[in-house]
């Protein structure tokens, strides 16, 4: 074994079916050139996604291992044993940069346990893209993942961090199953108070990019249909 680690490459990439490049730096494309030993989300999206920023990479010589909500605690360190033998490791995600709301930050977890040296690269954050966007405090928000399924749930869930986001002047950001978009923004013209201001940021990146800001008393009059298209949901009270 070599006494010089490898270091644990945290690869973005396009948020939806755009050229790698216009989204991504240069430098992102360099590290795929050199880097043959992977962790991902998907084995299938993320030899899609070399193979489309580096074209002639050989895609045999590719060791990819996949980290998911399935993957066992115990299973992650030996996926970062290249690192330990002296070779580069990639992490990718499936959309955007690995390690926000993604398994791969599992990975960089037990990397930082190893003493391996973490290198994040530049790429689209849907997250701090949408914050950019919204017209709302920057400096302090705050990610909330998945609301509750349950619509009562829901319902609390929503006045709780409507009230947050008024008592602290924080943003509050949350995503949904494309497919129950629709039924989200209504959950959330339904339920907030009608001067609570709401962001709805769609497809980010891409051609279909959609980004508005108003007051639920105006999302009530507004018609856009959100099924299936990636979406973050900003509230601010």
């Amino acid at each position: 074994m070599t006494s010089k680690k490898g270091n644990l490459y945290l690869i973005p990439c396009p948020m939806g079916n755009v050229p790698p490049l216009v989204v991504l730096p240069i430098s992102v494309k360099n590290a795929v050139e050199k880097i043959d030993y992977y962790i991902v989300e998907h084995e299938k999206n993320a030899r899609r996604f070399i193979k489309s920023i580096v074209p002639e990479k050989q895609q045999p010589k590719l060791k990819l291992k996949e980290i998911n909500k399935f993957t066992l605690p115990e299973e992650i360190p030996a996926m970062l044993n290249p690192c330990l033998e002296g070779f580069d490791v990639g992490v990718i995600s499936d959309a955007g940069c690995p390690g926000i709301a993604d398994p791969g930050a599992r990975a960089v977890h037990y990397a930082h346990e190893l003493e391996i040296k973490v290198v994040p690269l530049v790429g689209p954050s849907s997250i701090l893209l949408a914050m950019m966007a919204s017209g709302f405090n920057g400096q302090n928000f705050a990610f909330n993942g998945y609301l509750p399924i349950d619509k009562g749930e829901r319902k609390r869930e929503l006045k709780r961090l409507e009230k947050l986001s008024k008592d602290l002047d924080q943003s509050q950001l949350f995503i949904e199953t494309p497919y129950r978009n629709n039924q989200m923004l209504q959950s959330l013209t339904e339920n907030l108070n009608p001067q609570t201001r709401i962001c709805v940021a769609c497809d980010i990146t891409l051609p279909s990019e959609y980004i508005k800001t108003a007051p639920v008393s105006l999302w009530k009059k507004i018609k856009v249909d959100l099924h299936k298209r990636p979406t973050l949901f900003i509230i601010q009270g």
